[in-house]
C-alpha cells in the first residue's frame, strides 16, 4: 500500500525526448558565422565569391570557443556552409570548399579545428549546413537534395558527437547557381524530403536535436531579437511558414512560435537566436555596436528566463579572431551571470507546504526544490492543483530575482503562479507570471527585503511537479547613459537617475575619469562616434556608444506625386517610429519601383548611405533590393550603388552601404527595386555617411 500511495504523478501532455532534455540543460550556446561574407562585408553571399578570399592568418578556434565558454555558454554551432555554398570543410560534394582557399595553402579544415577546441575546453558542438546553396548549379533540382544529404553525412561522420543539427529557414531566390545567375524557387515543405533527410540525423547523430523553423525538435522563436513570449509553452503545433497561418498586417514574426501552443501535440521548445553584433557576419562598421554585458543579461532573462534557449551569434573578423570588444562583453556577461546565481538565498529556509503528495516528504517534499537537480521535485496529490508554499528564511534576505523550474520529464504543467513577500505586517504580491517549464526567471523592478516568502500556484490542470525555487541578488549597476541627437545635429546624453558625472569621447577611445564631462548638448552636424560613461561614487556604468551620420536638419525631400499619402519627409525626420510608405490601399495593384529624392542643400563628400527598415515588426514594403544615385543638379544622375539587403525580413537592422569611391554631391536618390512583400516601399530613415 505504501508503494502505491507514493506513486509519482502521471506525465501530462507532450514530453521531451532524452536529447531535448540535454538541450534544455544547456540553456545557452553560440552560433559562429565566418566565410566569404566576412571579407565582402555582406550578410548573404551571392554564390559567385572566390574561395581564395578566405585567409584568416590568425585563426584560433580556441580563442573563439574560449570566449563563448567565459560567457557561460555550454556549446557552439559552427556554420559549416552558409547560403553562398562555400563549405568550411574539405568536402567531396563540391569544389566550392575550404580546400580552394588561400588559408593554410588549401590544407585547412575549420570544422575540425572547432571540434578539437570544443574537446579541449569541454564544450559541446553542433553544425549548420545551409539547405539553400546559391553556388550549386543543381540547386532546385532533385540532384541537389542528394548532394545536400551527402554533405550532412560527411559532417555527421567526421566531427564527433553533436548536440544539434541546425537548419535555417532561408530557401530559394536569386543566386549564381553555377553561372546561371537566375531566380530559383522551391517548395521548402517538400523539396528537401525532410523526413528522409532527418532520418540521416536520427541514425548518425541520435543524441542531437534538430532545429528548424518548425522543428522537429527545437523551433525558431519567430524573431532574431533574442526573446521569447512572456508566456512561452514548450509544446507546439507547428505550421510550415509557406502554408501556415500568416499573421495579419504583414507582421514578420510568427507569434505562434514566440509563445508556443498550450497543450500542443509536440514537445518543441523555442530557440531564441540573436547576434552579439547587429549582423551575423563581421562588419568593421559594427565594432562600436557590440551588445554590452547587461544587454546580454536582458536577453538571458527574456529567453532562458522564459523556458527557451539562447543562441548568440559570434562573428570572427577577417583574421579569424573575435574582436577584443566582443571578448570583453562575453567575459563580463559571464561574470555577472555567475555572480547573480552563485547563492540561492532561499536555501536553508523552513518550508511549510499546503500539501505534499501522499504525505511523503522524502519523495515529493519541498526540500527537493533546493537540491540542484532539475528532476527531483515537490509534488502534490492528484486533486490538489492550487497549492501554496511558505518559506521562512534564515533571517532577513534581500533579493531581486526569482527562479522556478518544473520537472519537465512529467510535462509542462503549471499555467500561472504568484509570489508574495511578508512586508509591513502583511503579505504583498511582488510577482506573478505564467508558463514555467524548464525555467522561469522573474527580474523584479526593485530589491525586496523580507524573512518570509510565499509561492501560490494559481492555475494548473493537474497536480504540480516543481523542481526548483530560488531567490537571487543581481549585483547593483548603473544604467548606461542614453545618447540622442536632434534633427539639428545637437547630441544630448542622459541617465535615468541623477549621477555624479557623465564622461564622453568623440575620438573612438573609451571614456574615463579624465575624459570631458558632459554639461550641455554637443554640436555634431557632420556626424561622428560618441561614447559615454556614467559615474556615481565608486560605481561606473557600461559604456554607451552611438554612431551618427550626416545631420538632416537642412535636408528637403523633393516631393513628387501623392506626397501627402507617402509621407516622404518621414524618411528624413530622425524618428525611427515614423515611415515613408508608397504602399497602395488597393491590394490588387502590383509593386512598382519607388523613388525618394533628397536635396541635401549643400555640397557634401559622401562615402555611403544607410537604410533603416520600418521598426514596427511588419514586413510590408521592406526593401530587399535597391539602387542609389547621386547628382549635383537634381536632373543628371549617376548610379553609385546597387545590391540587396540580405536577411532583412528576420533581422530588420540599419543597413550600411559604402560606395566604391567618394562622391561630392548635393542631391541623392534612393530607389526601391524590390520588396519582401506588398505593393509599395517603406523606410523608417534614409541616412548619408560623410567622409
Amino acid at each position: 500500500m505504501c508503494a502505491i500511495a507514493q506513486k509519482a504523478p502521471k506525465p501530462y501532455g507532450a514530453l521531451p525526448s532524452k536529447a531535448q532534455l540535454s538541450w534544455h540543460e544547456m540553456e545557452m550556446y553560440c552560433i559562429i558565422h565566418f566565410g566569404v561574407d566576412t571579407y565582402t562585408d555582406k550578410e548573404w553571399g551571392y554564390g559567385d565569391e572566390d574561395p581564395k578570399l578566405i585567409n584568416p592568418v590568425k585563426f584560433d578556434a580556441g580563442q573563439i570557443v574560449g570566449a563563448a565558454k567565459a560567457g557561460g555558454f555550454k556549446g557552439i554551432v559552427v556554420v559549416a556552409k552558409h547560403h553562398d555554398g562555400l563549405c568550411l570543410w574539405p568536402t567531396q560534394t563540391t569544389p566550392h570548399n575550404i580546400s580552394q582557399s588561400t588559408w593554410k595553402g588549401g590544407k585547412g579544415d575549420m570544422v575540425k579545428a572547432y571540434q578539437l577546441a570544443c574537446q579541449t575546453l569541454g564544450m559541446q558542438m553542433g553544425l549548420y549546413c545551409s539547405p539553400w546553396d546559391r553556388n550549386s548549379a543543381y540547386y532546385g533540382k532533385p540532384e541537389y537534395v542528394e548532394i545536400y544529404r551527402r554533405q550532412l553525412k560527411e559532417l555527421y561522420s567526421r566531427y564527433g558527437k553533436l548536440f544539434i543539427s541546425w537548419h535555417d529557414g532561408a530557401n530559394g531566390g536569386d543566386g549564381y547557381y553555377g553561372g546561371a545567375r537566375e531566380v530559383r524557387k522551391i517548395d521548402r515543405t517538400t523539396y528537401y524530403g525532410w523526413d528522409s533527410t532527418w532520418a540521416i540525423t536520427r541514425k548518425m547523430q541520435p543524441d542531437a536535436t534538430i532545429f528548424g523553423d518548425v522543428g522537429p525538435d527545437v523551433r525558431w522563436v519567430g524573431n532574431e531579437e533574442g526573446y521569447a513570449g512572456e508566456t512561452c509553452w514548450a509544446t507546439y503545433d507547428p505550421e510550415a511558414p509557406d502554408v501556415g497561418k500568416q499573421p495579419a498586417n504583414g507582421y514578420s514574426k510568427y507569434e505562434l512560435a514566440t509563445e508556443g501552443t498550450l497543450n500542443g501535440k509536440h514537445w518543441m521548445p523555442a530557440e531564441c537566436d540573436v547576434s552579439l553584433r547587429p549582423g551575423w557576419f563581421y562588419h568593421a562598421s559594427q565594432n562600436s555596436q557590440v551588445k554590452s554585458p547587461y544587454k546580454l543579461l536582458n536577453l538571458y532573462y527574456n529567453s532562458v528566463g522564459r523556458g527557451a534557449n539562447l543562441d548568440l551569434g559570434l562573428s570572427p573578423n577577417p583574421q579569424g579572431l573575435l574582436n577584443p570588444e566582443d571578448v570583453t562583453s562575453l567575459q563580463k556577461f559571464g561574470q555577472v551571470l555567475k555572480q547573480t546565481f552563485a547563492t540561492n538565498l532561499a536555501a536553508g529556509a523552513t518550508l511549510t507546504a499546503s500539501n505534499v503528495r501522499a504525505k511523503s516528504s522524502k519523495s515529493f517534499g519541498p526540500q527537493n526544490l533546493f537540491d540542484k537537480s532539475r528532476y527531483t521535485y515537490w509534488a502534490t496529490d492528484d486533486q490538489v492543483t492550487n497549492p501554496q508554499l511558505t518559506l521562512t528564511l534564515a533571517g532577513k534576505k534581500t533579493f531581486n530575482v526569482i527562479r522556478l523550474r518544473e520537472n519537465i520529464k512529467l510535462g509542462q504543467r503549471i499555467r500561472a503562479f504568484a509570489v508574495e513577500a511578508w512586508m509591513d505586517g502583511s503579505w504583498k504580491e511582488i510577482a506573478s507570471a505564467t508558463s514555467i517549464g524548464a525555467n522561469r526567471l522573474i527580474r523584479l523592478p526593485q530589491n525586496i527585503t523580507t524573512n518570509k516568502v510565499r509561492l501560490k500556484i494559481t492555475e494548473s490542470p493537474v497536480c504540480i511537479a516543481l523542481s526548483d525555487f530560488g531567490l537571487y541578488k543581481e549585483p547593483i549597476h548603473l544604467t548606461a547613459p542614453v545618447i540622442k541627437r536632434d534633427i539639428s545635429g545637437n547630441v544630448s546624453i542622459a541617465t535615468g537617475a541623477p549621477v555624479s558625472a557623465i564622461h564622453y569621447t568623440l575620438n573612438g577611445s573609451l571614456p574615463n575619469l579624465r575624459s570631458p564631462v558632459y554639461i550641455k548638448p554637443i554640436s555634431l552636424p557632420a556626424g561622428g562616434l560618441v561614447k559615454a560613461l556614467a559615474i556615481d561614487g565608486n560605481q561606473q556604468s557600461e559604456v554607451s556608444t552611438r554612431q551618427f551620420n550626416l545631420s538632416k536638419g537642412d535636408w528637403k525631400v523633393i516631393i513628387g506625386q501623392n506626397a501627402a499619402r507617402t509621407r516622404a519627409p518621414f524618411a528624413i525626420d530622425d524618428d525611427p517610429n515614423t515611415i515613408w510608405s508608397t504602399l497602395q490601399s488597393d491590394t490588387t495593384q502590383q509593386f512598382l519601383p519607388a523613388e525618394l529624392v533628397i536635396n541635401i542643400n549643400r555640397a557634401a563628400d559622401l562615402k555611403g548611405f544607410t537604410y533603416l527598415p520600418r521598426q514596427d515588426k511588419k514586413t510590408a514594403g521592406l526593401v530587399d533590393q535597391y539602387a542609389f544615385f547621386t547628382s549635383n543638379d537634381g536632373e543628371n544622375w549617376q548610379q553609385v550603388a546597387q545590391g540587396e539587403f540580405s536577411n532583412i525580413k528576420s533581422n530588420p537592422i540599419e543597413q550600411i552601404v559604402e560606395f566604391k569611391q567618394q562622391v561630392n554631391v548635393r542631391f541623392v536618390k534612393f530607389k526601391a527595386l524590390h520588396v519582401i512583400n506588398g505593393n509599395g516601399a517603406t523606410a523608417a530613415e534614409i541616412g548619408l555617411i560623410e567622409k
